[in-house]
């Protein structure tokens, strides 16, 4: 397999050239890799490759007159002339290094290039590199800068995508804006990281007391940032000092602020070095002050050293990278206050920066040059394969049919204001952006592409909500008349005639020009094309005629920015147009539960649809009940314990002495973990009012303990005693989980159907109640990988293992099946029905179970196991798919899942727990999910005492 990345320069100094020769360099372990450089600028390359690395140059730039670096037989003046005209493949607006020599020279390289994959790393090498390859290779683009936010530079990336292979992001947040602005033109996305070089890495001492910043000296890195907040604190901390390693344009006006600091003797800028791995194992602080990142090499080096991390929080990369109070601190972008802080505490907290240091060596190794190469590799494998099997060649011919057909509905637009729909005026885009956020005082800030409405005391359905009643009002106020939809999807949808598309289009605009509000644009599929500012959506009007359908949307963040809910929460408006094969059908655009049309005649049964305080009308046919509608009330119960209540440790005590065992203590046994109290229970509470608004009633059990943040005066809250449900049965006190579970239904009041809660798991984002019931009432049941032995119980044998064990035998007695799974740690979806029926049919297995006080070997593991498996024998649960995640935050080397989680929200539920084999300390544990817990959970729930939620919506129920 041969392999061939394009520089533009592969000799100069930037963080693109290095990171793709770093990936070229370990890619070529273990392929033929070449990489191909545009443009030759220096007698030798800045980064030293070791000579492992085929580089080719195509233009010689380094002499009098630009020359081919092959067969150059004209004389200079040929040259000269045509490196004085415009590329005809690059426009200028993106890239200026082009000529109508390089145009050549890059065709003939590749025209007949025997690679298998060409790899372009600029939006501009994109635009050369789809135009002249030939259909054999495959084409792959991996921008190194935050796409979103690049600009006019960026606009080959909305032209010529389809016409790839496959977009590799370096981050999440790109590759989901990726997947929202192209939509079904997408080709294949994926996320792939910046390799670290495979060389000898001295790690810091973390003594030196030296701040180090690697950086271009442009306007992007805010090196003014450093110097002044450096400046703000150094008076502390004479012996530390700040060294700035870089060159570039404003180097000169660096130096000159430097020198007028008070802590000028202690700032070095000593311009670029090629012995980085030498500079970090002299730093104690990395220091970074971006206005953007997309993945910054330099702070992963830092980390492979052992340096902790100071950055700003800019879109997208240090976020990426650095797990605040983890590895390092994220500062918010722009807050020279704050970032000096950050610098006062990691220069002042000897144990802190270490202990950072040590977190960020571990955090390093995922960018290691062999696991990165294996992710090229394993990516490179798979599309060669669709090539071979012609899958490539069909989607290549899918998307590029699609992407022509829009093209060809737009027509050209001969207005210089008006925008082709897909092509966005980033730049336009961007100016109405800081000036809405500047004149927002605080309210409005840049958040994943997006200005944002900051808010700390909403959901995704609330939302949801005030996006469906922004379209609404203004539907309403311009007179258009609109029925509300029924989707598969959580948002909200609204039909509208086509005919009023336009006015709707330029009232956006009117109404919204000054506000974080935008439109995005929707193919007939849904798909989206772009998504634009409201303030200049006038400028796609003469283009509006391929816009299918809009979706409004004001997006929002939390005030630390870790939670933003933007375009999927929008509001859909459809523009309906009729049925060209039938005049009785409208077209729907992205369909309703009705398919892709409407029969006209089921317009006529006019209807209104609730949502929240307020109805809208619709017709009847969407207000019927559907078959997978949950129409029946849903519980939820959670078993909680506060372990270090004394009251209850004495009941525990007690309990065991009883039993002729010695009392516990806190030694962080496996024992005691079970019983830890990390006020996850606050956070899962928090998960439901997010995204399960449609729970009746929480039932929380316990041995006569209540949370002291929380509200039990709350409507929907019942605090439940184990003396309710235990009543003449069992055994008090239990401290048995399994004992605990066998009476829930038991619980007065409860529904039929419930979920039950461990507070260790979380729902992960908006969700429906048909995620876990069927609308006929069928329980849903998860079933895990994990598996279950055949051997009998073995002495010292895991109690779950037991319990599931016994199950086993029971089931294998009663319907002759043998269970091999265990089920996965979600909250699982109960009927009280079923668990009666359980206690009825096994009586004395079930009595034995509760009337064990510890966990023990004739326990039943009745709501995470038995209730699924009768419930599948007798029909009344079923198994289903249920994207689930699952970290043991005792085991160092699962940590990094946890900034992964925070970063995607792409799991529906997600348990954090911690088993026996723990690494890591029960102080460190808590300290971590002390910092993760709040950031995925930031909003205070309406259970939480005194909270804005609470007050605004506990009366309200």
């Amino acid at each position: 397999m041969k392999i061939t990345f394009l520089l533009t320069s592969a000799d100069t100094m930037g963080g693109t050239e290095r990171a793709i020769l770093t990936a070229a360099e370990a890619v070529s372990e273990l392929h033929q890799v070449e990489v191909l450089s545009i443009f030759k600028t220096r007698s030798s390359g800045f980064f030293d490759t070791g000579g492992k690395l085929k580089i080719r140059n195509l233009v010689d730039n380094t002499g009098a007159v630009p020359r081919p670096v092959e067969g150059a037989d004209q004389d200079d003046a040929v040259y000269r002339r045509l490196a004085a005209q415009p590329s005809e493949l690059v426009d200028p607006a993106w890239e200026r290094s082009f000529n109508r020599l390089s145009d050549l020279e890059v065709e003939r390289a590749l025209r007949d290039t025997d690679s298998d994959v060409l790899v372009a790393s600029t939006p501009a090498l994109l635009a050369l590199m789809v135009r002249v390859a030939p259909p054999s290779a495959i084409t792959v683009c991996q921008d190194h800068r935050v796409s979103e936010l690049r600009g006019v530079s960026g606009d080959p990336l909305m032209r010529f995508a389809p016409h790839l292979d496959a977009l590799i992001a370096l981050s999440e947040p790109t590759r989901a804006w990726f997947a929202e602005t192209f939509g079904e033109y997408a080709p294949q996305l994926t996320v792939l990281g910046n390799a670290l070089p495979e060389a000898y890495r001295p790690a810091s001492s973390l003594e030196t007391r030296t701040i180090t910043l690697a950086g271009r000296m442009v306007a992007e890195k805010q090196i003014d940032h450093a110097i002044h907040a450096f400046d703000r604190v150094a008076a502390r901390h004479p012996q530390w000092r700040m060294r700035v390693l870089g060159d570039g344009p404003l180097l000169r006006k660096m130096r000159e602020l430097a020198s007028t600091m008070g802590a000028a003797d202690q700032i070095q800028l000593v311009g670029s070095t090629q012995h980085m791995p030498e500079e970090w194992a002299q730093a104690s602080i990395c220091l970074q002050t971006s206005r953007v990142e997309a993945l910054p090499l330099v702070l992963a080096e830092a980390q492979a050293a052992g340096v902790p991390v100071v950055a700003y929080d800019c879109p997208n990369g240090p976020g990426e990278i650095v797990t605040s109070d983890v590895n390092g601190l994220l500062v918010p972008p722009g807050d020279i206050d704050g970032l000096a802080e950050a610098l006062d505490r990691m220069m002042s907290e000897d144990e802190t920066r270490h202990a950072f240091g040590a977190a960020s060596m571990l955090a390093a190794e995922r960018w290691s040059a062999p696991k990165v190469a294996a992710q090229w590799s394993e990516l490179f494998k798979g599309l060669i394969a669709d090539r071979d099997s012609g899958r490539l060649a069909a989607a290549r011919r899918r998307r590029r049919t699609l992407a022509e057909s829009a093209r060809g509905q737009l027509g050209t637009v001969a207005a210089e204001s008006s925008r082709s729909v897909g092509s966005i005026d980033k730049v336009g885009q961007k100016a109405h952006e800081v000036r809405i956020e500047a004149q927002s005082g605080g309210t409005v800030v840049r958040a994943s592409g997006h200005i944002c409405q900051v808010a700390d005391d909403l959901s995704p359905f609330d939302v949801m909500k005030a996006n469906l009643d922004l379209a609404v009002d203004l539907l309403d106020e311009l007179g258009i008349p609109y029925l509300m939809t029924r989707t598969s999807a959580l948002r909200h949808s609204l039909a509208v005639a086509v005919e009023y598309r336009e006015k709707l289009l330029r009232a956006v605009t009117e109404r919204y020009k000054d506000s974080p509000v935008y439109a995005g644009l929707l193919d007939a599929r849904g798909g989206t094309k772009a998504n634009v500012l409201a303030a200049i959506l006038d400028q796609y009007l003469p283009a509006s005629g391929s816009v299918a359908a809009v979706r409004l949307f004001r997006p929002v963040t939390t005030t630390g920015g870790t939670m933003r809910l933007t375009g999927v929460y929008g509001c859909t408006v459809a523009f309906t147009t009729p049925n060209k094969d039938d005049e009785k059908l409208l077209d729907v655009p992205g369909g309703t539960v009705y398919g892709a049309t409407l029969p006209l005649a089921a317009l006529t049964g006019k209807a209104t649809l609730t949502v929240g305080d307020r109805s809208y009308p619709t017709i009847e046919a969407f207000t019927k009940t559907l078959p997978t509608d949950v129409d029946f009330p849903v519980d939820v119960v959670y078993t909680w314990v506060d372990g270090g209540d004394p009251a209850w440790r004495e009941r525990k005590n007690k309990a065991l002495v009883a039993l002729g065992m010695a009392p516990s203590d806190t030694d962080g046994s496996s024992d005691e973990a079970r019983f830890r109290n990390r006020e996850e229970l606050r956070y899962s509470l928090r998960s439901l009012d997010m995204y399960a608004p449609w729970v009746r009633t929480i039932h929380l059990v316990t041995d006569d303990q209540v949370p002291y943040w929380l509200d039990t005066d709350h409507p929907r809250v019942k605090v439940v005693s184990h003396r309710e449900i235990f009543g003449d049965t069992g055994k008090l006190p239990s401290f048995n989980s399994h004992a605990i579970e066998s009476r829930l239904h038991r619980i007065e009041g409860l529904a039929e159907h419930f979920l039950y809660f461990n507070d260790d798991v979380f729902l992960g984002r908006a969700l429906s109640a048909d995620s876990f019931f069927l609308g006929t009432g069928q329980a849903k049941c998860f079933q895990s990988p994990t598996t279950v032995d055949p051997n009998p119980v073995q002495d010292g044998e895991e109690f779950a293992f037991i319990a599931a064990k016994n199950n086993r035998a029971l089931l294998e007695r009663e319907f002759g099946r043998t269970l091999t799974n265990t089920f996965l740690h979600t909250p699982h979806a109960l009927r009280r029905s079923v668990l009666a029926d359980l206690e009825e049919r096994f009586p004395a297995e079930v009595a034995r179970t509760a009337e064990a006080q510890l966990r023990s070997e004739t326990d039943l593991a009745i709501t995470s196991s038995l209730h699924h498996y009768y419930g599948m024998f007798t029909g009344r649960s079923v198994a289903a798919p249920i994207s689930s995640g699952f970290i043991n935050v005792g085991l160092r080397v699962q940590h990094p899942k946890l900034a992964r989680l925070l970063s995607t929200r792409g799991n529906d539920v997600f348990c954090i727990n911690d088993y026996h084999n723990a690494d890591v300390s029960a102080e460190e544990q808590a300290d971590i999910l002390g910092v993760f817990l709040p950031s995925y959970f930031p909003v205070p729930s309406q259970y939480e005492k005194g909270t804005v939620r609470n007050k605004r919506l506990a009366g309200a129920r």
